[in-house]
């Protein structure tokens, strides 16, 4: 039964190959086609032989949307292995610097010291981690070329010139609400030299930490070291990584009136248009791209079988937002070192094995 089966897939209308090869179907009751099928020798008649000058032809990225933090970019042509695997490399393995160690000498507010450090932690921290080596898990101080030292000082006090009949602490205290911008950078060596221009310290300032009340302070060092987010996730440089396939509409025949209203508040704003063709109202994909592929469309008996919902399986829009650490322009080309160190390694170490 399995060679009867797979026997009629391969005889399948050429038209129905290019499909199950190059779309992900969007059906009422599934999706079809989800497993990519074009490795060599499975389809009669296709070269599906990998071939370095056919895929520097067809391989492109397209910047969409690109500002300081935020990087919306199209990778057209790759399969999703090597595309997911720059969201992996992304998420855990650019390296960033962290909070690692936290000395707390004086902490008298209500919470304890393992929540604040955990807190710490997490802040992110704008330094270029590209700048640093990775520190010896036996070096217990650190030293210039391996690791930032952060200082938090902050005492909680009255404020003397607060109305007598005021309840509002920010009225009634000085220094109650403790904020990342709190946290200063200590140069160890010759650091203040080396990075004068770079403003070591906490991304954003109003991340709250902790609140006091008069007579409580805060006394913290930090040593902040370079790590990935496999490690840890206060390493990742990222506060999102994720790509989807670009969804492709197709209307399989012309609809007009009332159907092309409905049709239109089926799709996400700006995916279907209706346009005045010789007096008639005549629904129109406009922007596919805009589509969250929510299937609404397939609830509706007199439109379901009028349009067909599916998504390009080489073409991936990717979304990066950075945590403020580095630019995420600059994330995707680390991501894509990373790689590359990867496949050299995995060279190197095939060579070695068939020298032994």
């Amino acid at each position: 039964l399995e060679t009867l089966s797979s026997t009629s897939k391969m005889a399948a209308p050429m038209s129905n190959v290019d499909e199950i090869r190059d779309r992900v179907i969007l059906g009422e009751f599934g999706v079809r086609n989800v497993h990519t099928t074009d490795y060599p020798g499975n389809y009669p008649g296709y070269d599906d032989t990998w071939d370095l000058e056919k895929f520097k032809k067809n391989f492109r990225i397209d910047i969409v949307n690109s500002d300081e933090n935020m990087l919306e970019f199209d990778m057209i042509g790759i399969d999703a292995a090597i595309a997911n695997a720059f969201r992996r490399i992304l998420l855990a393995e650019v390296p960033t610097m962290a909070i690692e160690k936290v000395f707390v000498y004086n902490n008298t507010s209500i919470i304890q010291d393992e929540i604040l450090a955990h807190r710490l932690g997490l802040v992110p921290i704008k330094a270029d981690p590209r700048l640093f080596e990775y520190r010896n898990p036996e070096d217990q101080e650190g030293t210039e070329i391996d690791t930032i030292q952060l200082q938090l000082k902050v005492k909680c006090t009255r404020n003397p010139r607060a109305p007598k009949d005021s309840s509002d602490p920010k009225e009634l205290y000085l220094n109650h609400m403790v904020y990342s911008g709190d946290i200063k950078w200590l140069p160890i060596g010759n650091q203040a030299d080396v990075f004068a221009d770079a403003k070591i310290g906490p991304v954003h300032g109003d991340i709250l930490l902790a609140q006091l009340r008069p007579g409580q302070e805060l006394d913290i060092v930090m040593h902040c070291v370079k790590g990935i987010g496999k490690d840890h996730a206060k390493f990742s440089p990222v506060a999102t990584a994720s790509y989807r396939l670009l969804p492709e509409i197709t209307l399989l025949q012309t609809i007009e009136g009332e159907q092309a209203e409905r049709l239109k508040r089926c799709f996400s704003p700006g995916v279907i248009e209706i346009q005045n063709v010789n007096g008639r109202k005549v629904a129109k994909v406009v922007n596919s791209r805009l589509d969250t592929c929510s299937r609404e469309v397939l609830r509706h008996d007199d439109l379901k079988s009028l349009v067909k919902l599916g998504r390009v399986r080489d073409h991936f829009i990717f979304s990066v937002e950075s945590t403020g650490i580095l630019p995420a322009d600059v994330l995707v080309t680390e991501a894509i070192n990373v790689l590359i160190s990867k496949c050299q390694k995995f060279l190197t170490e095939l060579d070695a094995a068939e020298m032994d």
